[in-house]
């Protein structure tokens, strides 16, 4: 990895962002109204510190491949933390405050009792103080009802979308890197393991560095604090990234991309987040570090992340569209990442996909469908107005089978298990995305080509007769299915007939 002079790029950016601060002057930030009622009873409150200034992006080169543009955009962001968070740690340090820094969005999370809430509200260089309250999520179950069957050779939804036939024509994700930040990972599963990118199978060993990250920084009863190498508290991520890759070489094919190498990041304790614990993930996606957190390297960041994980306003996402967890959201999408996101299973009214990241304009959103053609019951449905900064929008982007799926469970190396929801409908894609990427290594790096070939390419599904929003079933796209259900044979396609090269935004 190259060297980069910090300072020399922190003075750059100071002398960017002096007129703006002068700009700031006065203004207080706003203060999530969960933290003002718990310092009225004088309790402590866990917080994300937003600051107001933003890196200068327009101060970056949009010549060179994506690499080097993600290069400059991790170097940019760092030095923006280093310049304008320097004041606030100092006076941190000087209360004795404990805290963790993101250079990712800019913010701070750190634990503060009702006085010292009430400085830093006064303050004009913090846009915004929020909750990083933990609250356990409601996740997919494993179907303990399923009637027992055979293990299938290809799975249901994986056969649903044509990789099969994708597969024939010589892509498996080959060459492509696929993230998940979830509950964790069970990466010794017989069907995942040869995937991990940390393993080596000739020597069999395994090297986590810069391929594994755990931000729970508490144990649980399933796997310890800062674990160091990938564990499951759960099963939900684990049965996600089985979608993705998973093929246990025999009568286990669970994955859309078994060709393509797998990383990860536990971003929820047992299910249970904070705006900290995905923002940390997400900054060590965008620049992945050794197992100390040290050295980040943006040349080692996955080209595709899947997430099936929701922020809602109990859990600290309620200031600003989202902004506790969209700037990173837009700086790994900024980065070259395509950031496919589940809708969420609040289906099936009009209007229920209101949490970050489905929420926002710049992910790629999936919604859930059934064996039969059908929309899952489950599946969130738009319009979407939170989070989005533009009004109302149509919500999802896509759908992907998400009934009943099959895939790996955490309890053993050979343990399959089904589950439902738009957490099962994401990895689908995520695998699709692999695919696209080894079909034109072009699509590496624009999310944004990506995001339209998958759009494009996309089947209605006629026996949708919901409205939402006022837009007929008949149109498309719609706030019920968006563009309807991918197709890989006709994405593949239009990847490789020469339109998106590495020219295209």
């Amino acid at each position: 990895m190259r060297q980069i002079n910090l300072r020399s790029l922190s003075l750059q950016i100071a002398f960017a962002l002096a007129a703006t601060c002068t700009a700031m002057a006065g203004q207080a930030a706003e203060v999530d109204a969960v933290l003002t009622t718990k310092a009225a009873r004088g309790e402590p409150v866990d917080t994300l510190i937003v600051l107001r200034a933003k890196a200068p992006k327009a101060l970056l080169r949009t010549d060179g491949n994506y690499l080097e543009r993600r290069r400059a955009l991790v170097d940019m962001l760092r030095a923006t933390a280093d310049v304008t968070q320097a004041d606030l740690r100092r006076w941190l340090d000087a209360e004795g405050v404990s805290y963790q820094p993101f250079w990712i969005t800019n913010s701070i999370q750190a634990r503060l009792t009702p006085a010292q809430l009430a400085v830093l509200a006064a303050r004009d260089d913090i846009e915004a103080i929020g909750s990083n309250a933990s609250i356990a999520l409601s996740l997919p179950q494993q179907e303990v009802a399923e009637a027992p069957r055979e293990p299938s050779a290809i799975e249901w939804g994986v056969n649903k979308i044509k990789a099969p036939q994708v597969w024939a024509l010589g892509y498996n994700g080959a060459g492509v890197v696929i993230a998940g930040q979830d509950t964790g990972i069970r990466w010794t599963h017989g069907a995942i393991k040869a995937k991990y990118r940390g393993w080596n199978s000739t020597s069999q060993t395994a090297d986590h560095n810069y391929n594994w990250h755990d931000s729970i920084h508490s144990a649980n009863g399933s796997c310890t604090a800062d674990t160091q190498a990938p564990c499951d508290d759960n099963g939900h991520g684990s049965h996600t990234v089985g979608t993705m890759v998973g093929d246990d070489g025999a009568t286990n094919q669970v994955g859309v991309a078994p060709g393509a190498k797998w990383i990860g990041c536990r971003n929820m304790n047992a299910g249970a987040g904070t705006p900290a614990t995905y923002n940390e993930c997400a900054q060590w996606f965008l620049a992945p570090t050794d197992l100390a957190g040290q050295n980040p390297n943006p040349d080692l960041a996955p080209d595709v992340i899947g997430n099936s994980w929701g922020c809602p306003p109990d859990e600290g996402c309620t200031l600003i569209s989202g902004s506790e967890i969209s700037a990173a959201i837009e700086n790994l999408i900024a980065g070259g990442i395509v950031f496919v996101a589940a809708a969420g299973n609040d289906g099936s009214a009009c209007s229920t996909i209101t949490n970050a990241p489905g929420s926002l304009d710049s992910v790629l959103t999936i919604g859930s469908t059934t064996s039969g053609d059908a929309i899952s019951s489950f599946s969130g449905r738009g319009p979407v107005t939170a989070g989005t900064g533009t009004g109302t929008v149509n919500k999802p982007d896509i759908v992907a089978p998400g009934s009943s799926v099959r895939s790996i469970t955490r309890s053993s190396d050979t343990a399959y298990t089904s589950m439902s929801g738009t957490s099962m409908a994401t990895p689908h894609v995520a695998g699709a995305v692999a695919l696209l990427m080894q079909a034109n290594p072009n699509l590496k790096g624009n999310p944004a080509a990506v995001a339209s070939i998958l759009r494009s390419t996309a089947v209605p599904l006629t026996s949708s007769t919901q409205v939402c929003g006022g837009i007929p079933a008949t149109t498309f796209p719609n706030p019920v299915q968006g563009y309807g259900q991918i197709d890989m044979v006709a994405a593949v396609a239009l990847a490789t007939d020469g339109i998106f090269d590495d020219t295209f935004e």
